[in-house]
């Protein structure tokens, strides 16, 4: 018996070896299949990027907030190719955060009426649904998806009416002094901006949300300056970008609203400190705290501004209006070399109004109807169009100005805040010395450190024995 024993007691620890390496294998085994349930069904989710290059920005979880429905993604390219893999990338951020979204590839060579259907020219593009309203993506981004969400959630689209056809900034040009790209963001705001030519049409249209007007190269008939008096007449809101010249037919614009323009243009010499080497940029930096500069930090800048004196006709209300800083004036002659200030020819010290806001109350168009209340009349005078140009539209603040304006004329609507253009990634710069420490670092410590590990083990071990 006590043989047996023994035999049996042998056998056991002949095998412990195997058993301990079989059960280590099924516990590495067991711990794989975890982590790759754990995969396919996380729900956590990490962004370590410095940009938060793999989330969706606060502008865009906005937007997916005021979702009430379902929103399906359709999107025209092969399920397996490289152009599919990287918008799923993207598009599994948005379901990240939306229980209610369906996403579909289709390859359009293989459904070829469907593409033609969702009018779809390019491999990649995405077509989105939301509540029986559809929109084709021309682009894929993130700001791309979130600006056609915004216009899908909207049922009305408002109608913004630019005065053309006597060499105003086009709403739809691509020049350097054009509003093509202030067009682009009014369109993604959900805004229908389209040209106005008021010697074909006798009357801004009674739709109009607002009316936007430049400074007019030739000079605008009669009846069209009497168009924008009646426009201004039944309480319709304007946004008025002029610029140093002749106005060309608009002075009983400026008699209607009773606006002073000084002479000359605005030098501001704090220019010099934003690295702007001509001095006829108005900069405005201080920024007042009441409902039109809600959220301004950004130095805005207005190349060749007129200024005005704060004063408006009777029946206006100066709500508020933006100013250049104490180093400005209205310099009357040239604008370049050595300039100053001359009080002689009417040259007044800053800060000087660049922005007028105005308002007036206006009674309700149907006294008699339940509810009825009266409305306020917005009308915004700038010295300057250019900020809001294709050349300048993207410095400093001029882009947030232009969304500020536009908010405040939209009788302090909100609007969406749409997610930033994307921006590429600082460049590491490594100094002579950084670049020689990292160099030695690889050829010399780490070989040296592991070479030493290397000895100890062995040392270690032989003294062992």
């Amino acid at each position: 018996m006590k043989h047996l024993a023994t035999r049996i007691l042998n056998q056991a620890r002949r095998l412990e070896r195997p058993l301990a390496d079989a059960l280590f294998a099924l516990l590495l085994l067991a711990l794989v299949v975890s982590a790759g349930w754990l995969v396919a069904r996380h729900d956590r989710y990490w962004d370590w990027t410095a940009a938060a290059s793999n989330s969706l920005t606060p502008e865009s979880l906005a937007i997916l907030q005021r979702l009430d429905g379902p929103l399906r993604a359709t999107v025209f390219a092969a399920p397996d190719s490289p152009v599919a893999q990287a918008i799923e990338r993207l598009l599994t951020r948005y379901a990240q955060h939306l229980s209610a979204f369906a996403v579909e590839y289709l390859d359009p060579q293989l459904f070829p009426e469907r593409a033609r259907a969702a009018d779809v020219s390019l491999v990649g593009q995405i077509l989105l649904e939301y509540r029986g309203r559809r929109e084709t993506l021309k682009e894929v981004s993130e700001r791309a998806i979130g600006a056609a969400i915004a216009r899908l959630i909207e049922t009305r689209k408002p109608w913004i009416a630019v005065v053309e056809g006597h060499g105003e900034r086009a709403i739809t040009g691509q020049g350097g002094t054009d509003l093509g790209r202030f067009g682009r963001e009014l369109t993604d705001q959900g805004f229908l901006a389209r040209s106005l030519d008021l010697a074909t049409v006798p009357d801004v249209p009674d739709n109009t949300r607002l009316l936007i007007l430049s400074l007019p190269n030739i000079p605008l008939f009669p009846g069209e300056i009497d168009a924008l008096i009646r426009y201004l007449n039944r309480g319709g809101n304007l946004l008025w970008l002029l610029d140093p010249g002749p106005l060309n037919g608009l002075e009983p614009l400026v008699d209607e609203l009773g606006l002073t323009i000084l002479p000359g243009m605005v030098v501001d010499a704090a220019a010099a400190k934003l690295k702007i080497e001509t001095p006829t940029v108005a900069v405005i930096a201080d920024y007042p705290d009441d409902p039109l500069a809600t959220g301004l930090s950004a130095p805005a800048l207005l190349p060749g501004s007129l200024a005005f004196e704060p004063q408006i006709a009777p029946g206006w209300t100066l709500a508020s209006y933006l100013a250049t800083g104490k180093e400005s004036w209205n310099e009357t002659g040239r604008t370049t070399g050595q300039i100053d200030r001359d009080t002689i020819v009417g040259e007044q010290p800053g800060p000087l109004p660049v922005l007028m806001a105005l308002t007036r109350t206006l009674p309700a168009a149907d006294p008699d109807e339940t509810g009825a209340t009266d409305r306020e009349q917005r009308v915004l005078v700038v010295g300057d169009g250019d900020f809001l140009s294709n050349a300048q539209l993207g410095a400093q603040g001029n882009r947030a100005l232009g969304m500020a304006l536009l908010r405040w004329l939209s009788g302090g609507e909100s609007l969406l805040e749409l997610p930033p253009l994307p921006t590429a990634a600082e460049p590491l710069t490594l100094d002579d010395r950084r670049r020689m420490l990292i160099g030695l670092g690889a050829l010399l410590l780490l070989p040296g450190l592991f070479l030493t590990a290397g000895l100890a083990i062995r040392w270690l071990r032989w003294r062992g024995q």
